[in-house]
């Protein structure tokens, strides 16, 4: 192969485009660095998106192939993402706040890992978030929602099918509220208001749902950042001490091999990919992987269990109209991990998500019992009366679920990652617990047909390099500073040491928010 081009040298070099990616892009081309973004993937423009089951699949399944394993597969194909805007491109853009409890559960509960940073230092960057992006929804009717701003728009609309399940908690005394939704549902920011037709999880082309190319990439190309696409990392550099980053080298679409210089080296290329570049990148000062001194690199890898329930009604449901995320949420007890029906964490219900043909499809395929004549009935009777929710369960952090390099080489002849997860026993207890308590809202409501998902899917991969104060459990401090290395930041989910039962996208910006102000302040010393 032909000498290694060198490139130019920046202050910054980010590994993603996702939503951790893009924002510290933005925040440091802002604060007047020169920042490039290398992405695996192909570039994507919003005129690419169509509003189609077809190019939801093109969003997710594709990228670099992951090795799986264990009793409940992360389900890397589906829940991460390639090209611009990474996986946050077809995300439901649901935006709840994890809870206090989420951030000290080991102090609290003597279970899990304790983040080194609490909700109440936290909070300030999710309310300046929360105004920069949009989130959409109702604070007071959110009765356990932890203290914070008011969101800056009104709620999501509720559609037939989130009225008849609402019925069913209702009956029960039970609270639901309108879903926190990263989705405008008024012009913001010059962005249009959505118009509800349930194609979320295929990209947004009207620009109505908060993602990397509609918020903060376009703002850091404003300010001079560059996106390589195509662009495969394979190492990251260090001086001869090995004490700090100097750059990445990557293979360019012709698989040319470059090198990239930089002040400061930021990896956001996702909870597996990070981990597997990180291990990756040996030296003869990291000769197990980069900043992996402790054999923590990889490990503590989660991945939330999903916990649906499907009914029939026999009332119009209009169950193809809303956001994909859903219209309301319930987090009945979620501070209370401890005291739940069986098992141990929390969850909570994601109520009313638009579906559509193909997704019926997929609901029908979980029932055994549809098959022939009685699928194509139960696809007449769903069109018209589908209703369904999903539990997001809380995955406890386990130190043997993690990344590993794989025997078997990509076309580069790089090894492939391995990800081995198994659902730790209180998840499995706690996901059964949620399919007693769904099924039980939907008998109350009025649902003539119910039934649930078996075996649990998986949604939101996080962990792997996880933030710690103590330098020998942990990848970086609370700022994403490796340990080791303290000019290689890590960005993402995969920073979080529990997964709380919520989903994770608002807390990851709120955590790279912070990551970027500590490094705008500390620019300096940390190069």
């Amino acid at each position: 192969m032909s000498k290694p081009h060198n490139q130019e040298k920046v202050d910054v070099v980010i590994v993603g485009s996702g939503a951790a990616g893009s924002l510290m892009a933005a925040k440091l081309a802002e604060a007047g660095k020169k920042v490039v973004i290398l992405e695996a993937g192909p570039e994507r423009k919003l005129t690419d998106l169509v509003s189609s089951g077809l190019n939801a699949r093109r969003l997710k399944w594709a990228g670099s192939p992951v090795e799986q394993s264990g009793s409940h597969t992360v389900g890397n194909g589906f829940n991460s993402g390639f090209g611009t805007g990474g996986a946050a491109l077809h995300h439901y853009a649901v935006w709840p706040r994890f809870h206090a409890e989420d951030f000290d559960m080991q102090s609290r509960y003597g279970k899990g890992l304790d983040w080194p940073v609490s909700y109440d230092e936290l909070r300030p960057w999710y309310d300046r978030i929360q105004t920069e992006v949009g989130i959409s929804g109702d604070a007071e009717q959110e009765v356990w929602r932890p203290a914070g701003d008011p969101y800056p728009m009104g709620p999501v609309p509720t559609f037939g099918q989130g009225e008849v399940i609402a019925r069913g908690f209702d009956k029960l005394g039970r609270k639901t509220a309108p879903l926190p939704l990263a989705i405008n549902t008024e012009n913001y920011h010059g962005r249009e208001a959505c118009i509800w037709d349930g194609w979320c999880d295929a990209g947004c082309p009207i620009r109505a749902l908060a993602n990397p190319q509609t918020v903060y990439l376009p703002r850091a190309f404003a300010k001079g950042a560059e996106i390589r696409h195509r662009a495969t990392v394979f190492h990251i550099d260090t001086d001869t001490k090995g004490g700090k980053a100097t750059g990445v080298s990557y293979y360019d679409e012709q698989g040319q091999e470059n090198f990239q210089p930089a002040e400061l080296v930021v990896l956001a290329a996702f909870a597996v990919q990070t981990p597997r570049l990180m291990l990756m990148s040996t030296s003869d000062k990291h000769p197990h992987g980069i900043a992996n001194k402790n054999d923590m690199v990889g490990r503590y890898l989660m991945s939330h269990a999903a916990g649906l329930v499907f009914g029939l009604f026999d009332e119009e449901t209009q169950c193809y109209l809303g956001a994909t995320g859903g219209q309301l949420v319930n987090q009945d007890n979620y501070d209370h991990k401890d005291k739940r029906g069986q098992g141990f964490g929390s969850y909570q219900w994601m109520i009313a998500q638009a579906t559509k043909p193909n997704d019926l499809l997929g609901y029908g395929g979980s029932n055994p019992a549809l098959f022939g004549n009685k699928l194509t009935d139960f696809m007449k009777k769903a069109t018209r009366g589908f209703a369904t929710m999903t539990a997001c369960v809380e995955d406890l952090p386990v130190a043997e679920n993690r990344v590993t390099l794989s025997s078997s080489k990509d076309g580069h002849g790089l090894p492939r990652a391995h990800a081995h997860h198994d659902m730790h026993p209180d998840s499995i207890a706690l996901w059964k617990d949620s399919q007693v308590d769904g099924t039980r809202v939907f008998e109350a409501a009025g649902a003539g047909e119910i039934w649930t998902n078996n075996p649990p899917g998986a949604m939101h991969i996080m962990g792997g390099t996880i933030m710690g104060e103590d330098s020998a459990t942990s990848v970086t401090n609370s700022f994403g500073q490796t340990h080791e290395v303290p000019n290689l930041v890590i960005a993402g989910p995969g920073l979080f040491p529990t997964s709380g039962g919520v989903n994770p996208t608002f807390t990851v910006h709120a955590v790279t928010l912070r990551s970027a102000d500590h490094i705008i302040r500390n620019w300096s010393s940390l190069t």
